[in-house]
């Protein structure tokens, strides 16, 4: 655990200039608007270590998979969201002498993520060229033209002298990828040009070994200064505009640059990119940098109106959830309906910035609740139809039916570790619960009946041709299987997989009795399917330890050296950073929650007495370090009354990056695990519940808060509801009266 950035409500800021933790930085400060985003690096360029990142919704490479050895079915590539073209770069001299952190020592400095506006700014005072220079940046990505980036710099010279200011403004296609495997460059560049106040380039993507399409992508900057335009320029991968003048002491200068991004995704040639640019920049053009900021405010103000929730008494907890939802929603607001949510995000390279069962699993129950239905129905979309590829995935297996992929951008399979491509395949459960979760909240039966029915129907193809049947137990089973604690590898019946089987099989025959004639001729479920998919619904095999009543993890969890995390030396942990990869395999320890995972998803279906003996059981195994793990065992507590245990477990999941609990967020943000803080706020301490179409509440106050409070979207209304010492108030904000359950009372909101 480590605590970088000072504690405030609305701000992630820090007045501490720390070299080593530099990358650090770069991740908590980082900024998107879904089409595209950054980490927090320096524009004027840093030559200590640091990670250069810009990133472009849906913009990918499908690098090689680069294995020691091959397996039939393995994935011919490894998709990652690539390095995109620098065009935040600025080179600023100052008396002959480059600006560079890394070799002027900053004094006053501060770094400030402001959250309410989604603006990042930095200052600080340094000895440069001979003289003092105060130095203020400010960056936004805009959430209303999602092309837009905009920059601005003030200069001041506190010196005695007059100072020689040279700013290059620069778009730079020299980048690499960190994660590459042979540090090879993704970048080719068409076409760049600059004159006056503008540069253009535009580049595409390199060709690739396996039929992919390639991206072209199209940046224009216009910049705006006090300083006299001093010449322009071009190379091989740059485009340049450069200004200089002289600033006398006490005075400044002030610089803007507005940068726009279009890409193939939108526009399909060189000429219709090209084209675009010219008439954004236009329009851009004509703004003031204070009226697109404005724009950009507004936006980030009517999200807030939507989604705040509000803690009174506990201001790390306060400004935990406002940074897990500022960064969700900078990384996904449901636009781009071609779009999903990456676990980095647009903060960092690892996972190659695709899409994992992550959004159905987490995001989804979140933006339900906080957004309009169509962003959750949007995601349920993409998988409907990247369903050709889930059928590749399957075939390359062997199966039938449909296997939706561990990793992907386009529905193919693109993750390289057989242990989770092969067998990680509750992500098939997850997706159909997502299904089932959007029209038990929404009660909109649309999709369900028709996408959702041939979602439904061709994973049930798929487990049912993944079973066997044991003839010594009499029962279905799946072998050779990972679940969602991946700490416990190539396992036979894994309980949360297993039970997610079962009730995939179960929730499609249900679905496929309601669907019109005209579907159901599409889906073509035979007779003879449905007979045997039922059969298994009947027979599927669950774990289950009658001594202990719990449902052990997998058939041999119980035979494990079960010695509790508490027996971890302190210096070991976490065990990924400090073990071998055997070591952890042969221990007892959970990444993330397994069955607890299971006692989530269909919370209502176990007793009291089922939940506390696994929960009991299965926590004191648990070392947490997935970050979806925490938000889970929180709700499950709060649903069990370990009312302080709850509130430990959400401390960990909102400021699991904050605190960088798990070591590991410089490589970038946990953005998927950000939603278990609003989770364990909602469903654990409000205790909200949607049985038979009707809200629930059941909340408790966490001791040491004054009070806390969220709104809710269901159905078409809008509910606030806080909690304080003095009990809980609903109100009905907008939308038809409505009829709740609090605490076991129903009461009729106007």
């Amino acid at each position: 655990m480590k605590r970088t950035f000072d504690i405030a409500p609305w701000h992630v800021a820090t007045k501490t200039w720390d070299p080593e933790d530099k990358r650090l930085q770069e991740s908590m400060t980082s900024l998107a608007n879904e089409n595209l985003g950054m980490r927090g690096f320096f524009e004027e360029g840093y030559s200590g270590d640091h990670m250069q990142g810009l990133y472009l919704g849906g913009v990918w490479f499908p690098d090689k998979t680069r294995v020691g050895w091959w397996k039939n079915g393995y994935p011919k590539y490894f998709g990652k969201m690539i390095n995109a073209v620098n065009f935040m770069k600025l080179v600023i001299k100052v008396n002959g002498e480059q600006l560079d952190l890394a070799k002027q020592t900053p004094k006053d400095f501060k770094l400030d993520l402001d959250m309410k506006r989604g603006v990042l700014e930095r200052e600080f005072t340094v000895e440069i060229g001979g003289t003092t220079m105060y130095f203020n940046f400010e960056r936004f990505v805009s959430a209303t033209q999602k092309e837009l980036v905009g920059q601005r710099l003030h200069i001041k010279n506190r010196g005695t002298d007059d100072a020689k200011i040279e700013i290059t403004s620069m778009i730079d296609a020299d980048v690499y990828n960190e994660d590459s495997n042979y540090d090879e460059q993704f970048w080719n560049v068409l076409n760049k040009s600059a004159k006056d106040e503008h540069a253009e380039l535009t580049s595409m993507t390199k060709k690739n070994d396996f039929g992919t399409p390639q991206f072209i992508v199209g940046m224009k900057t216009t910049t705006k200064t006090d300083l006299d335009h001093a010449g322009d320029g071009t190379s091989d991968k740059t485009a340049y505009n450069t200004f200089e003048g002289t600033v006398a002491a006490g005075k400044e200068v002030n610089f803007e640059k507005r940068s726009l991004t279009v890409t193939s995704r939108d526009f399909d040639t060189e000429e219709a990119i090209e084209k675009h640019l010219d008439e954004l920049s236009e329009k851009i053009d004509d703004q003031s940098f204070t009226d697109l900021l404005d724009d950009h405010i507004s936006e980030w103000a009517e999200r807030w109106t939507k989604s705040d929730v509000e803690i009174e008494g506990d201001e790390e907890a306060q400004q935990g959830i406002r940074f897990n939802l500022f960064q969700l929603f900078s990384t996904y607001y449901g636009n781009d309906y071609r779009l999903n949510i990456s676990p980095k995000g647009f903060t960092g390279e690892k996972y190659g910035g695709a899409t994992y069962w992550d959004t159905e699993a987490y995001c989804i129950p979140v933006y339900l609740g906080v957004a309009n239905p169509e962003i959750a129905r949007n995601l349920l979309m993409y998988r409907y139809k990247q369903l050709d590829g889930a059928f590749i995935n399957a075939k390359e297996q062997g199966l039938k039916g449909a296997l939706f992929p561990m990793v992907t951008f386009n529905g193919i399979e693109c993750h390289n570790e057989w242990e989770i491509t092969f067998e990680e395949i509750h992500r098939n459960g997850d997706i159909a619960y997502a299904i089932y979760l959007y029209t038990k909240y929404t009660g909109d039966k649309s999709y369900v009946l028709n996408e959702g029915a041939e979602v439904l129907s061709e994973v049930s193809r798929f487990w049912a041709d993944r079973v066997h049947y044991s003839q010594s137990k009499n029962k279905y089973m799946l072998h050779g299987v990972t679940g969602p604690d991946e700490y416990d590898n190539n396992v036979n019946n894994d309980w949360y997989t297993n039970l997610l089987c079962r009730w995939t099989l179960k929730y499609t025959l249900e679905i496929l009795k309601e669907v019109d004639d005209k579907v159901a001729k599409k889906l073509n479920v035979s007779e003879d399917e449905k007979r045997q998919w039922q059969a298994i619904v009947d027979n599927m095999y669950l774990p289950y330890d009658k001594e202990r009543d719990i449902f052990p993890e997998n058939d041999g969890f119980m035979d494990k050296d079960l010695k509790p995390v508490a027996d971890i030396p302190s210096d070991q942990l976490p065990i990924n950073q400090h073990w071998s990869w055997d070591k952890i395999l042969r221990s007892p320890y959970v990444k993330q929650g397994d069955v607890i995972q299971g006692l989530w998803d269909f919370i209502d279906d176990f007793t009291k007495e089922q939940k506390k003996h696994n929960f009991d059981f299965y926590e004191q195994y648990t070392v947490h370090e997935s970050s979806l793990s925490a938000s889970v065992y929180s709700i499950i507590a709060a649903d069990l009354g370990y009312e302080d245990k709850a509130v430990e477990m959400y401390e960990r999941s909102a400021r699991l990056d904050l605190d960088n609990y798990n070591n590991d967020t410089v490589d970038g943000l946990h953005i998927t695990s950000m939603t278990g803080s609003w989770l364990d706020i909602v469903q654990g301490f409000a205790g909200m519940r949607v049985r038979d179409g009707q809200l629930h509440y059941a909340p408790f106050l966490p001791k040491k808060w004054d009070s806390y409070q969220f709104r809710q979207m269901f159905r078409g209304r809008i509910l606030k509801v806080k909690v304080d010492k003095h009990g809980t108030k609903i109100d009905l904000v907008s939308g038809d009266p409505i009829t709740i359950d609090l605490a076991g009372k129903k009461l009729e909101l106007k």
